[in-house]
C-alpha cells in the first residue's frame, strides 16, 4: 500500500482528489497538512486513520509517505513541489502545474536527478466527453480533420474575481489549462497559436474570456474558448473532418454529482445525461448516430501515478505536455491580444 499525504484541504482536495482516493485500496491518505482544519474535519476522516498537522515538516520528514499531492493555492505550487522533491517525496501537482515554464524545468530536472515521479494533476484527461472524443479520433470515422472547437464556459454574470496583477487568477490560467492540455494531448505542439484573452465583465479584473486557437500542419485548427458569460451553452466539443463531423454537448458529470454529495461508488456516479450523449454524422447531415458518453473516473490519474512510482510506467501527462501547456499560457499574457504567435 501507497502511503501519501495532502498539501491543502481546500475545494480541490475534498472534492476532486480525497472521494476518487478512499476508493482505491492500494492508496492509504495518512496525513493531510494545512493551516485550516476543524475539530470537524478531525472527526469526519478520523475513520479513514487520515492525521491533520499544521506543520508541514511532518509531511516533509515522514519517511512513510512516497505522494504528496499538492492541492494549495497555484502560487505555492512550486515552492512546496521543490520542498517534498528535495526531501524525498514524489509529487503531484493541481493544476496549474506552476507560474512558468522556467519554474516547471527546474521541478522535473530535480525529480530526474533524484530518481522521483512529479506530474500535473490534470483530472480532465479523465471527463467522459474527452474519453469519447479520443474513441472518436481513434476509429478515424471523420477522415482527416480539420477543425476541433472545444469549450469550458458558465453563466456567471455577477462573480468578479479579486483583481491581481498575477495572470494565475484569470481564466486561462484555471480552466483554459484544462482544455488546452486535452488539446495538447491529442495533437501535441502547435505551430502558431492566437490569443484572445480580456476581461468582459469589466476592468480591473482578470481574464473571464479567452479564445485560443492552435494550428497544425495539413490544415488543422483547434479552438479552444472560455466565457463566463454563456447563458445558453452550445456545443462543448465540435470535431469536423472531411468524411463527417461530431457533437457533444454538455460539461462532465461528475462535478456536478460531487456538488450534490454523489460519489465514486454509488449507483450512477458520474453517467451523462441522454440528451448530452455525442452525435457522429457521417456524409449525410440527415444520417446522426448518438453514442453514449463513457463514464469518467478522475481517480485514474491516481492509479496512473502509482504505477508510475512503482513499475516506472509512463507517466499519463508527460513533462514535455506540461511544458507546452504552460509556454502556450505563459506565451499569452506577453503581448496585448488579439494577436498571433509563431509558437517554438
Amino acid at each position: 500500500m501507497m502511503k501519501i499525504a495532502y498539501m491543502g484541504f481546500g475545494k480541490s482536495a475534498k472534492r476532486y482528489h480525497i472521494p476518487y482516493v478512499l476508493e482505491r485500496e492500494m492508496l492509504q491518505i495518512k496525513t493531510v497538512f494545512t493551516p485550516n482544519y476543524t475539530k470537524a474535519d478531525m472527526d469526519e476522516y478520523q475513520q479513514y486513520g487520515i492525521s491533520f498537522t499544521k506543520n508541514i515538516m511532518d509531511v516533509l520528514e515522514d519517511t512513510e509517505i512516497e505522494l504528496v499531492s499538492i492541492c494549495t493555492p497555484p502560487a505555492s505550487h512550486f515552492s512546496l513541489a521543490k520542498q517534498c522533491l528535495e526531501y524525498g517525496h514524489n509529487v503531484l501537482v493541481e493544476k496549474p502545474f506552476c507560474e512558468t515554464v522556467a519554474e516547471a524545468k527546474i521541478l522535473f530536472d530535480l525529480a530526474k536527478a533524484k530518481g522521483l515521479k512529479i506530474m500535473a494533476y490534470q483530472n480532465r484527461r479523465f471527463d467522459g466527453d474527452f474519453i469519447l472524443l479520443q474513441q472518436i479520433l481513434k476509429e478515424g470515422q471523420l477522415g482527416r480533420i480539420v477543425e476541433v472547437e472545444t469549450h469550458f464556459d458558465y453563466y456567471r454574470p455577477e462573480f468578479v474575481a479579486e483583481f491581481s496583477k498575477n495572470p494565475f487568477n484569470g481564466a486561462l490560467y484555471g480552466l483554459g489549462v484544462h482544455s488546452l492540455d486535452q488539446m495538447v494531448a491529442l495533437f501535441g505542439k502547435p505551430e502558431k497559436v492566437f490569443y484572445d484573452i480580456k476581461a468582459q465583465k469589466g476592468t480591473p479584473s482578470n481574464d473571464d474570456y479567452f479564445e485560443v486557437q492552435l494550428f497544425y500542419a495539413d490544415n488543422l485548427k483547434v479552438i479552444v474558448k472560455t466565457s463566463h458569460l454563456v447563458c445558453l451553452p452550445g456545443a462543448k466539443i465540435t470535431v469536423h473532418g472531411v468524411q463527417g463531423s461530431f457533437q457533444k454537448t454538455g460539461m462532465d458529470k461528475q462535478e456536478r454529482d460531487l456538488k450534490n454529495n454523489i460519489f465514486p461508488g454509488m449507483a450512477a456516479f458520474g453517467a451523462d445525461d441522454i440528451s448530452d450523449y455525442g452525435k457522429l454524422s457521417q456524409n449525410d447531415e440527415n444520417s446522426v448516430e448518438v453514442i453514449k458518453t463513457p463514464i469518467g473516473d478522475y481517480g485514474a490519474i491516481y492509479d496512473n501515478i502509482y504505477q508510475a512510482i512503482r513499475t516506472d510506467a509512463l507517466k499519463i501527462v508527460s513533462d514535455e505536455q506540461t511544458l507546452t501547456v504552460l509556454g502556450i499560457i505563459e506565451q499569452g499574457f506577453k503581448q496585448p491580444s488579439p494577436v498571433i504567435v509563431e509558437y517554438k
